[in-house]
């Protein structure tokens, strides 16, 4: 008897894939009661879904977007784990498949985690009029977008590259003042991102021998990313995936090709400009297999290097007709305090131990950790970038290092960037230990960073959960069932045996006829 096509394509669905599918509808869902909804905005109530912000309704919402966060957690962990043990049924275009419907339900998500998309139309709104995002803040034109960002960047001037303002503003062009189109659009905009990491990762990954599923699994896969970056709607997922393709396509022999690219990454935001240095050791490794490289190529090298880049960065740069104003916008990153760099977090450290004999604010005790940090950044950037020299491989390897370095000692860094060192990192097999180091980070920050822009990693009690489930899914990684539950469920739906039968009397012995 034959099957049905569709019910064959139903039999070939990875399970974890459909569960992590299914926590994505539920995340979606919770997300219009929790997430960052726009202010002064009837669009909920038309629709009859306001009682989801409020009351029972915000606790079922509440509910629904933790299971549904907790279903993706599962369901990469058990991935990731059946990829480590090379047991995963998973093939890279079943990988791609799932990335895409894992994300697809949060392109209508409201903004969750941060209300920096709306920062973005706000800037972009604030061009259209006429004005400069670089020396004028977005409350130099009130409105709805302006009522919906995060009011302590609503005076701040703009640190967005050229590239992005100009797209951005071409997002305002058709949206308007349309609060609700304009994220749309946005996402649909940073998607392309996302495209090009699903074409990227698995080049990189393959280039060096590394596993192309978990170079998908690792990135995109990863429900703090897809949270942030697809339902939070960041610029980090369209710099993120030029990123990627610029150094998939430098290490696959097109390094001139490559530097455009980076290029266009950094003229969407300037750290992506992090990597270009070391497009100079991945060009000259593929030249010195090719031929000896004379010294003038070499002069070549560097000189294209640095030139290609800074060119692609000019056009837009005048096509914006603004100058390089976004350098001083930078300065604003300064507000964001939390403890996830080393210069905050020494800080934080230093006016803790010092309070017994000196009271420091911590205002004042910043400066001084964070200038420290920007020279010790400085200074292992130029090691690394001429420790990892020896050819494409350690190229690659030290631009990983560089953007972590980076992200540790840079004043501020927020938990969706750390995702752009996994970029390159997917070149490499990563060992257990790290990957497990990566998931447990992701659940972390997936944790503590609240879906309404709050934070709980100043609350002892909610910050010991987050680490202990952190903990849990890291352990997860490698062990099926750490916490032995199957025991508690074999013992709570064990069936009582059936008694034993008694055994049968035996038969009387025969009488005798002669009795």
């Amino acid at each position: 008897m034959s099957v049905p096509p569709a019910a064959a394509r139903l039999r070939r669905l990875h399970p974890d894939a459909v569960l992590g599918f299914f926590g994505a509808l539920l995340f979606t869902v919770g997300t219009y009661g929790l997430a960052d909804i726009p202010r002064n905005d009837s669009a909920l109530s038309d629709l009859g879904l306001a009682p989801l912000t409020y009351g029972h309704g915000k606790t079922l919402a509440w509910l629904i977007f933790w299971c549904g966060a907790a279903l993706m957690v599962i369901a990469w962990v058990r991935i990731g784990r059946a990829l480590y043990q090379r047991t995963c049924t998973l093939d890279l275009r079943g990988a791609r498949w799932t990335v895409i419907a894992w994300a697809a339900p949060m392109v209508v998500a409201i903004p969750v985690f941060s209300r920096d998309v709306y920062a973005y139309l706000g800037q972009a709104m604030l061009l259209a009029q006429g004005f400069d995002p670089y020396h004028d803040g977005p409350a130099h034109h009130p409105g709805p977008i302006v009522d919906s960002m995060a009011q302590i960047w609503a005076p701040t001037t703009s640190p967005y590259s050229p590239a992005f303002l100009l797209i951005v503003r071409g997002v305002v062009g058709v949206a308007g003042e349309n609060v609700w189109l304009g994220v749309l659009l946005m996402r649909l905009v940073l998607l392309i991102g996302l495209i090009l990491c699903l074409w990227a990762l698995p080049v990189l990954a393959a280039r060096f021998g590394a596993s192309t599923r978990t170079a998908l699994w690792l990135v995109l896969l990863n429900p703090m990313l897809l949270g942030h970056l697809v339902a939070g709607a960041h610029l980090e997922l369209l710099m993120m995936g030029l990123l990627a393709a610029g150094i998939a396509v430098a290490v696959t022999g097109r390094p001139a090709g490559g530097l455009v690219i980076l290029g266009l990454a950094a003229s969407i935001k300037i750290t992506a400009a992090i990597a270009v240095p070391f497009v100079v050791w991945i060009w000259l490794d593929q030249l010195r297999r090719q031929r000896l490289v004379r010294p003038a190529e070499r002069i070549g090298v560097f000189a294209a290097t640095a030139v290609i880049p800074a060119a692609v960065f000019g056009v837009f740069t005048l096509l914006l007709g603004l100058g390089v104003g976004w350098i001083n916008g930078l300065s604003w990153a300064s507000r964001i305090i939390n403890p996830f760099t080393i210069p905050t977090l020494a800080g934080h450290v230093v006016t803790y131990i010092a309070a017994p004999w000196q009271v420091w604010n911590l205002q004042e005790v910043l400066p001084v950790t964070r200038a420290i940090g920007q020279v010790v950044l400085v200074v292992l950037l130029v090691w690394l970038w001429w420790r990892f020299r020896a050819d494409s491989r350690t190229a690659v390897a030290g631009a990983a290092w560089a953007m972590l370095a980076l992200l540790l000692l840079e004043p501020s860094t927020l938990p969706w960037y750390y995702v752009w060192t996994l970029v390159p990192a997917v070149a490499f097999d990563l060992p257990l230990w790290t990957r497990r180091i990566v998931v447990g980070v992701s659940v972390y920050f997936l944790i503590v960073f609240q879906p309404d822009d709050s934070i709980l990693f100043y609350k002892p009690v909610e910050t010991l959960i987050a680490v202990a489930l952190a903990a849990l899914a890291a352990v997860s990684l490698g062990t099926a069932d750490p916490l032995r539950l199957h025991r508690v469920r074999n013992w709570a739906f064990a069936r009582t045996p059936a008694p034993a039968a008694p055994p049968s009397a035996a038969p009387p012995p025969p009488v005798s006829s002669d009795a």
